[in-house]
């Protein structure tokens, strides 16, 4: 059963403020590629709230919409907390960012909220690190342990998900660690990268082979792996960093002729598209101008120092 008080704010669900309309995309995709037919957030479940629950989603309902920031859900474990913020989010329709205090229970959550909404867009937004290991010196031994990583690629893969996903539709649930708290660059810069392609519309090859370079892929024509393109012949083959699939473009001349998803392994045409978007492969891609700019400033304090 869910406790009476519903006073205080979500505690396993934060809700921001919607996504900035100047940086949301005019056709928000069904992936992070086409156009989606629906941005309705509909929770899909066997059951119907019962006991407290539906007095609870009311109460929360009403808390946001009347501009509360903050409120709580109380309630032992297995109450059924998961499912009444999934129904408070079918109520209140805004994009929702779920802080978990951990990656194991930030998983279990993203799993419980794709179940609960598998005709929209859940994201798993956690550390990428399997293992850090910082720099550190010992003064007793005299030992400099150099700084050590390793990045997990799949993780890696589902943060750039988030990220593209967030800047295409509005029914978008990010479940996150902390780790959401930092910063990851300038969100304007890494929209304003983007490669946005339409079939039927010209576009110099030259082009758009440059812009992927400038959005940070690298050009691999034998092996295509997450973050590298290729080119064969009228075709381009583009794997972004946040997908599992690898976009295929077509082209008659200048123009794009068809733009499909292939599966990487197999080579299988999976979807056609009218249209697709290209975020850059690193989310701290910056524009010419802005890099310009920076490197004038670095080499004047570089000359300032050297004085």
């Amino acid at each position: 059963m869910c406790s009476r008080r519903y006073h205080a704010s979500m505690a396993e669900t934060a809700t921001p403020a919607p996504t900035p309309e100047s940086l949301l995309l005019e056709q928000p995709p069904s992936s992070n590629y086409g156009a989606a037919d629906d941005e309705v957030f509909t929770v899909v479940s066997d059951f119907d709230p019962a006991g407290d629950q539906p007095a609870a989603v009311a109460s929360l309902t009403e808390g946001i919409e009347s501009g509360e920031r903050f409120q709580t859900l109380l309630g032992i474990t297995g109450s059924g907390k998961s499912a009444t913020i999934a129904w408070t989010i079918e109520k209140t329709q805004r994009p929702t960012l779920i802080l978990a205090p951990n990656k194991s229970l930030a998983a279990q959550l993203a799993q419980e909220m794709k179940e609960f909404f598998p005709n929209n867009r859940v994201e798993y937004f956690v550390s990428y690190y399997d293992y850090y290991q910082p720099e550190a010196y010992i003064p007793s031994s005299d030992t400099y342990i150099e700084k050590d990583s390793s990045i997990n690629d799949e993780i890696d893969r589902l943060r750039h998900s988030a990220t593209a996903a967030l800047l295409t539709r509005r029914d978008v649930i990010v479940v996150a660690s902390v780790s959401c708290i930092y910063g990851m660059g300038n969100p304007e810069e890494y929209r304003g990268n983007l490669l946005d392609l339409s079939v039927g519309v010209d576009y110099d090859m030259r082009n758009i082979l440059r812009r992927l370079v400038d959005m940070q892929y690298d050009r691999n024509d034998m092996t295509l792996g997450r973050g590298n393109f290729r080119v064969r012949g009228d075709t381009i083959e583009v794997h972004p960093a946040y997908e599992e699939s690898v976009l295929r473009i077509e082209m008659f001349g200048d123009t794009v002729d068809r733009i499909t998803t292939i599966d990487p392994l197999t080579g299988e045409q999976l979807t056609e598209l009218s249209r697709a978007y290209v975020f850059p492969a690193t989310h701290y891609v910056t524009g010419a101008e802005r890099m310009s700019k920076a490197m004038v400033k670095i080499e004047d304090e570089l000359q300032r120092r050297l004085k």
